[in-house]
C-alpha cells in the first residue's frame, strides 16, 4: 500500500516556507526531513504519521488519542522518541499541525544529529 498522496501534501503545504526541506523515500512512506533529519515521515499501511519527538515528551505524547511507539517491524519497538499517529488522528489540519509541531520542536534542539560526529565544516584553501 502506497503512503497518503493526500497527508503528504497537508504535511508539505505545513512545512513551506522553511529551507533546506527534503522529501525522500523512507520506511516505506514518504519522509520530510529538515536539514537532512527526519521531521515526520507518512506511512505506508498501518499508521498515518511517523514523529520524531522529544524523548523528554515521549510519555505525555503518547497518551493521546491514536498515538502509539513506532515499531520497525513486528514487536521491534524503535523506541522513545519514535511515535505513530493514527489517520483519523491527523484528518483535522490542526491536530496535524500538534504533532508536526511536537516534531519541529525536537528538531529545533538538536534532534537526530550523532554527538560523535561533527558536522562538515568549510575550510578555506590556502591562497
Amino acid at each position: 500500500m502506497p503512503y497518503d498522496a493526500e497527508l503528504a501534501e497537508r504535511v508539505r503545504s505545513a512545512l513551506s516556507g522553511r529551507d533546506a526541506v527534503r522529501e525522500i523515500k523512507m520506511f516505506g512512506g514518504l519522509a520530510f526531513m529538515l536539514e537532512e533529519r527526519m521531521v515526520v515521515c507518512v506511512s505506508a499501511g498501518g499508521a498515518a504519521l511517523l514523529v520524531r519527538v522529544s524523548p523528554d515528551r515521549d510519555a505525555e505524547l503518547l497518551t493521546e488519542p491514536g498515538a502509539q511507539r513506532a515499531e520497525m517491524g513486528q514487536g521491534r519497538s524503535m523506541g522513545e522518541g519514535w511515535i505513530t499517529v493514527d489517520q483519523d488522528v491527523v484528518d483535522s489540519d490542526d491536530e496535524l499541525r500538534h504533532w508536526i509541531d511536537a516534531a519541529l520542536a525536537f528538531h529545533a534542539e538538536g534532534s537526530g544529529r550523532n554527538p560523535g560526529t561533527k558536522r562538515k565544516q568549510a575550510t578555506k584553501k590556502p591562497a
